[in-house]
């Protein structure tokens, strides 16, 4: 009677347990410390869910942990070496499944096949040009009429931008600005080891499955099917990262608690 998508609960799952891990001892200093046992529990959930397949969560994911490992002051060098390493794992997974490596060489010129692989990408340019300054009105958009495909989902952008416009499209790329320049604030005023970590990773979180999104829509990145956060039709996402929202917002007034309580186990 219920559908869930396990992979919305393990995002907010990992970032939990990462940041009571690194809350607890000394921010790594080698690939080595880093891997065990972070790196190695990150990559199995990474590879569990990419096998679904579901290669957006993952490099949500990803994302999401490199948020936590900058601020728990981990040196950039680390964080580049690790960075590196998710990429050609990333590359991988697009390398051996045709249907990646078919968006990715679509994204690099969607109108060479307009009416195939490009089609969406395609779609979402126009609607969001035909938008202007103002955009058709709310509800007014014909994109969403069996032209855009996913359009209530992974391209809800694409109609904000034909129904509202510049204008509209602005004011939600600026909640989004809002949002993440108040939770890594919240972040950074946290005395809490624990809280300060979990801030930034939520943070993250939700800014940067923000920025895949809109980055797969406007034509700057290859498309990934992950949703816009709070805006997208989608109960598991929507339930996970207001249920995070909650958690910010506990460590928003609770900022001053200067020991982290977390159980050992």
């Amino acid at each position: 009677p219920v559908s869930l998508q396990p992979s919305e609960l393990a995002k907010l799952a990992v970032c939990v347990w990462v940041c009571g891990i690194l809350a607890r001892r000394p921010a790594p200093r080698t690939m080595g410390e880093l891997m065990k046992p972070v790196g190695i529990v990150v990559i199995v959930f990474g590879g569990l869910i990419v096998i679904q397949p579901d290669l957006g969560t993952t490099i949500s994911l990803f994302l999401m942990v490199a948020g936590i490992l900058l601020g728990s002051g981990i040196p950039l060098r680390l964080v580049a070496l690790a960075s590196s390493l998710a990429i050609g794992l990333g590359l991988a997974a697009i390398w051996m499944e045709p249907y990646r490596r078919e968006r990715v060489l679509s994204f690099l010129d969607p109108w060479q096949d307009a009416e195939g692989s490009g089609f969406q990408t395609v779609q979402a340019i126009i609607g969001i040009g035909s938008g202007g300054i103002t955009g058709e009105g709310l509800g007014q958009g014909i994109q969403k009429i069996n032209f855009l495909p996913e359009a209530h989902t992974d391209m809800i952008f694409a109609v904000v931008g034909e129904e509202l416009g510049l204008i509209g499209s602005t004011l939600v790329i600026a909640a989004f600005a809002t949002f993440a320049w108040a939770g890594f604030r919240i972040a950074l005023e946290c005395r809490d080891p624990f809280g300060k970590r979990l801030a930034a990773g939520i943070t993250t979180l939700v800014a940067g499955q923000a920025a895949i999104n809109l980055a797969a829509v406007l034509g700057i990145a290859p498309l990934t099917g992950v949703p816009l956060p709070f805006v997208s039709y989608g109960g598991s996402s929507l339930l996970v990262l207001l249920a995070s929202v909650g958690v910010l917002l506990n460590i928003a007034v609770n900022e001053r608690v200067a020991e982290a309580r977390v159980p050992d186990r």
